[in-house]
């Protein structure tokens, strides 16, 4: 399904250029609003959260004004995480909520996620009808009809009980000294007091933000600032959430960082132990490391693999009755407790682990040998379409033909950047490397 503006996690670009400007936004609540409206559910309510980017001002006002002018009345939570608008959603029996975060991004980006009554992201089909109404334009409500705005000021409260709720009674986190880097993004007020309250040491980083340095040298892609504030101060753990809190990395008391897919392995493998693992089955995306497979398949487990996305992880999950998934990036997705991934609950569940088993994050956060990976992105210009260009298919189609049967190559458009990834994986790293540098020069030379 081709699509206009949305990608794989909503609308997203740089902010005050087309398509993320306030004019648009403007456009989006409206066409939303209606959607909704047109539904007859008769509630015409709407959660708006944020992150901390300088921008969420302007885009939170252009979409409540655009809600409000087809009759939705809107719920303003304020600075909040993702998966806290998807819990929110439902328990405040909304039609509509929508999370204003470009994620991991930079601050001079933003992006418009929806989440449905239901707590999960809207699917294809519901986003390209939004999109329709968008371009079409909508009626605007009777003057006597139009919505009204209120500012909720325990959203976070909400949220961080139903965090706890997910421990088991009793459980504390006395003894533990964790560090916490918020990437001075939506968890900063969140994720140090849920982990005080649970009685943690807590050493928070990047829980300063002003607007301009969400994501800046911080947070789950730039992990080095935490890993090194774990060493200094004899830390058990980091936990390192990104913009929106809906991802994770660990850092393990000696400094190493672990991924996704490592804290995949751990859940997978404890739940099916307790007998919860839906299906003996944890869903990830195609990036997702060899050595994961293989892990599961050793314990009798089975890999799912969706395309990159983890709404489309969370879909499959739905469809197949399944209650855990994710990706490598650090997107947890634990369909027990919340509807979205969610990189505080992953922690607590980390932390959970290491308070129940005894044993330190260096080996909880090893659970396999990885497979040699090796991703580099590729910018391309707009309206370019470098992977079509027959030198690029042509050196993509060798790679493949060196890589048979020694490892694997995936080669896709990013879902929310103007970027190609170029990723590939093998025994022989020195193999990996070889391809990859050969189809990001063709691409590179193509775009």
């Amino acid at each position: 399904m081709s699509r206009k503006y949305f990608g794989t996690d909503g609308i997203r670009g740089r902010s005050n250029a087309w398509p993320m400007t306030a004019e648009m936004a403007l456009r989006v609540g409206a066409a939303a609003g209606h959607y909704f409206r047109a539904a007859e559910r008769g509630v015409n309510r709407v959660v708006i959260g944020k992150d901390t980017r300088l921008s969420g001002y302007m885009f939170e006002n252009a979409l409540t004004a655009g809600l409000t002018s087809t009759g939705m009345n809107v719920l303003l939570l304020g600075p909040v995480p993702t998966p806290a608008v998807g819990l929110l959603t439902p328990s405040m029996r909304a039609d509509l909520g929508i999370m204003i975060s470009a994620s991991h991004n930079p601050h001079y980006d933003n992006g418009i996620k929806f989440f449905g009554p239901d707590g999960f992201k809207l699917s294809d089909d519901a986003e390209a009808e939004i999109e329709s109404l968008i371009d079409s334009g909508v009626p605007n409500a009777l003057s006597e009809q139009i919505g009204r705005a209120k500012r909720i000021d325990d959203g976070r409260f909400r949220y961080m009980e139903r965090l706890k709720a997910g421990l088991p009674a009793g459980f504390n986190l006395r003894g533990l000294k964790v560090v916490i880097d918020c990437a001075n993004g939506a968890g900063y007020r969140v994720a140090p007091d849920v982990l005080w309250e649970l009685g943690a040491d807590v050493i928070p980083l990047g829980n300063t933000p002003n607007g301009l340095n969400i994501n800046e040298n911080c947070g789950s892609t730039k992990p080095a600032a935490a890993a090194a504030a774990v060493v200094a101060h004899g830390a058990d753990v980091g936990i390192c959430l990104d913009g929106d809190a809906d991802r994770i990395v660990i850092i393990d008391e000696q400094g190493q960082i672990a991924d996704g897919d490592q804290l995949l392995a751990l859940f997978a493998s404890r739940m099916a132990d307790e007998g919860r693992l839906s299906h003996g089955t944890l869903v990830a995306t195609v990036m997702s490391n060899l050595g994961l497979e293989r892990y599961l398949e050793g314990r009798g487990l089975a890999l799912l693999r969706t395309r990159v996305g983890d709404r489309y992880v969370v879909e499959e999950m739905r469809n197949r009755g399944m209650n855990l998934g994710g990706e490598q990036s650090g997107h947890i997705v634990m369909t027990d407790y919340a509807t979205t991934g969610d990189g505080l609950l992953a922690g607590l569940q980390f932390l959970a682990a290491m308070v129940q088993t005894g044993q330190p994050a260096s080996v909880l956060a090893r659970q396999f040998d990885m497979v040699p990976q090796l991703l580099k992105n590729v910018r391309y210009g707009e309206g370019t379409a470098p992977l079509d260009a027959d030198e690029v298919q042509r050196v993509i189609a060798d790679a493949e033909a060196r890589l048979d049967g020694k490892g694997r190559l995936l080669i896709r458009k990013s879902g929310t950047e103007p970027l190609i990834r170029v990723m590939a994986e093998s025994v022989d790293p020195a193999l990996a490397e070889q391809v990859v540098d050969d189809i990001v020069a063709a691409v590179e030379r193509a775009a």
